[in-house]
């Protein structure tokens, strides 16, 4: 069963991607959406099997034997226990609604064989990824996802912004990868091995491991597990390699659902949460993982703040809720952390596709100040858009309400130096969230209209290929986190008959079982800032519209700094960029024009070609002119040997 949910959208990907001119369009969008409902029905079915089955020992299905060399032994291997199962509802479930959806959403686009083509491929990569028994394949799951997230971002390829988003998304990217990379290549010196059963077996006793390097000592695995969250970084859009994430937004907006949802950016949440008996023996690595995601949590929260694209608003939202991910991790609450994946999913997914059926409704518009007052002419889409902004704002009984509180709960008791540190910036990021997600609400579909007549004249409620996907989500974002909260988060015994040993904690990690305990205030600090973030959000939007533009102006450094995104993109440009730009012109004009082209083809070489043009030139086709230099030739030689001769004697 494994294998049929793995191979069904690479069997989509190949009928699509090779025979997608000589089917059609529709039967290209009918066999690929088709086969990922298979798909996910069957991940489901995997899901309850597995999840609350009996056995505790891992499945493993071998696919085939794919390289040796030397002590290095990969083979394609299925690996498949609760974190996979987990992971296969959200990636199938997911793209499945993302492919049905595209039927509408890409109606009118000429190439959509090969836009689902590319959907179906980007799918099979990353269940290559949660499925990976080794890291050399999960690696493989990990390009994989790199490169059609590339292919998907750049799909409208005559668009330059689209094609800059691709490229810069792929450059970030590479930039963790290598430190992933890196990660790999220290596992297999520690292990000998690249096989995660075994690593997992072995990871205690490499506990006090050292490795040395320039002289100097260092404890192995948290070395390497840095490295491997250098590549969590990139693929997750931690702060620092974040400046991609917002770009993708290029993308067709299902795209953007699907990589801000289920797959690409839950790639690096995923790795560490399967690799958390390694993390487990790097104290120090958790701590930084702690920081990185309650510092991402906190600083994508205020860009999203002021951002205008609708979209953008919502990118940032994810980059921010990546970081409450990564905060769970980093305190040992493995099982949080994908809980607040989990719940993710549906009430982003559920957002991105809401936010693609307003830009669909209003003539493909995506600044919120041309919108206002669409609740009464897409009513379906409002309320699902209401759904999600109450489950990502962590309203009671919510999927977001069980999962985030978690987050901030578990930072609340973790034992690391920076837990205290997570615990505020969360807090304080869940203000933010609920200032910025009701401000995209109340600019969209309340207040006057703003956009043009033509506009308004054209708009209309998305047809059912779109809006019962986003029925079907906002359930998810309603009863996710209420129905699997204690096999998350809950009851003890629930917990273990659920994970059995998919997640591995040291016997004095207690954060599980303390963040039950915490104080009340702690509870409630998520839902009062939540309340705060919705009565100034009514304040600046509903009661007082002038507010924000007389703030913006009053504050009009900290209001650039936000909307410039605390101008790291401009860094980047000075730091890195603009020396490269510089050096590669120099290595081009000075290294390959005037060093290598002065010497070789414009000199050396260029002599040669002159010399022998005129020399050529003597070879004129003209019999007279060959006797005539025979002549002056044969006088020569007689003069040579007259003067030879008489000097003689």
């Amino acid at each position: 069963m494994t294998s049929a949910i793995v191979f069904l959208p690479l069997i989509g990907f190949l009928i699509a991607g090779l025979f997608g001119k000589m089917i059609g369009d529709k039967a290209s969008e009918y066999i690929t959406s088709g086969l990922l409902c298979v798909a996910a029905i069957l991940s489901w079915i995997v899901f309850f099997q597995v999840g609350y089955g009996d056995s505790a020992e891992v499945h493993r299905e071998l696919v085939m034997r794919w390289m040796e060399s030397g002590g290095l032994t990969v083979n394609w291997e299925l690996r498949v226990d609760t974190l996979t199962a987990v992971m296969l509802v959200v990636v199938t479930t997911v793209s499945a609604l993302v492919h049905v959806y595209s039927i509408g959403y890409m109606h009118h686009d000429p190439d959509r064989s090969r836009f689902f083509a590319y959907l179906s491929l980007f799918t099979f990569a990353m269940l290559m990824l949660v499925t990976a028994e080794n890291l050399v394949q999960m690696f493989f799951g990990w390009e994989g996802v790199g490169l059609a997230s590339y292919l998907l971002i750049g799909f409208w390829y005559k668009k330059p912004t689209a094609n800059a988003a691709a490229i810069k998304a792929f450059v970030v990217n590479r930039v963790g990868d290598f430190g992933f990379l890196l990660g790999i290549f220290g596992v297999f010196v520690l292990f000998g091995t690249v096989e995660l059963s075994t690593i997992f077996a072995n990871a205690p006793e490499m506990g006090e491991a050292t490795l040395v390097f320039l002289g100097m000592e260092f404890h192995a695995l948290t070395v390497v597990c840095l490295l491997l969250f250098m590549g969590a970084m990139g693929k997750s859009a931690q702060f620092l390699l974040h400046t991609w994430l917002p770009d993708a937004m290029e993308g067709p907006t299902p795209v953007s659902a699907l990589i801000h949802a289920a797959t690409m950016v839950t790639a690096g949440v995923f790795m560490v949460a399967r690799l958390s008996p390694l993390f487990e023996q790097a104290p120090l690595a958790l701590t930084i993982v702690t920081f990185v995601g309650a510092f991402t949590a906190f600083f994508a929260a205020t860009v999203g703040l002021v951002q205008n694209d609708i979209k953008r608003v919502i990118a940032y939202s994810t980059c921010s809720q990546l970081g409450y991910m990564f905060v769970a991790l980093g305190v040992g609450a493995y099982s949080v952390g994908i809980f607040h994946l989990f719940t993710h999913a549906f009430f982003k997914a559920l957002l991105f596709l809401g936010a693609g059926s307003v830009i669909h409704a209003v003539s493909d518009e995506q600044d919120m100040r041309k919108m206002g007052g669409l609740r009464t002419y897409i009513p379906v889409t409002y309320w699902m858009m209401i759904i999600g902004t109450l489950a990502l704002t962590g309203f009671p009984l919510t999927a977001g309400f069980f999962s985030k509180d978690a987050v901030i709960e578990a930072a609340y008791v973790g034992q690391n130096s920076n837990a205290i540190f997570a615990f505020w910036a969360t807090v304080v990021a869940a203000l933010l969230t609920s200032f910025y997600s009701w401000r995209l609400i109340f600019l969209t579909f309340h207040g006057r209209p703003r956009a043009s007549a033509e506009v308004m004249s054209h708009i209309h409620e998305s047809p059912p290929v779109m809006t019962v996907p986003l029925g079907i989500l906002a359930a998810g974002a309603l009863l996710s986190g209420f129905i699997f909260y204690s096999v998350f988060v809950g009851d003890h015994h629930a917990y273990e008959e659920f994970w059995k040993e998919a997640l591995y904690t040291n016997p004095e990690n207690t954060v599980l079982d303390d963040l039950h305990h915490v104080p009340f205030w702690v509870k409630a600090s998520p839902f009062v800032m939540m309340l705060v973030g919705l009565g100034t959000a009514v304040w600046f939007y509903i009661l007082r519209p002038d507010t924000p533009a007389r703030l913006a102006k009053t504050f009009d450094g900290l209001y650039a700094f936000l909307l410039n995104k605390w101008y790291i993109d401009e860094i980047y440009d000075f730091l890195f960029v603009r020396p490269a730009m510089w050096l590669g012109r120099f290595l081009w004009k000075q290294g390959d024009g005037r060093v290598i082209d002065g010497f070789g083809p414009d000199g050396v070489a260029a002599r040669v070609r002159d010399v022998t043009g005129r020399v050529v030139k003597l070879q004129t086709g003209y019999v007279y002119h060959y006797a005539f230099a025979m002549l002056i030739g044969v006088s020569a030689l007689i003069t040579w040997a007259m003067l030879a001769g008489s000097g003689g004697n």
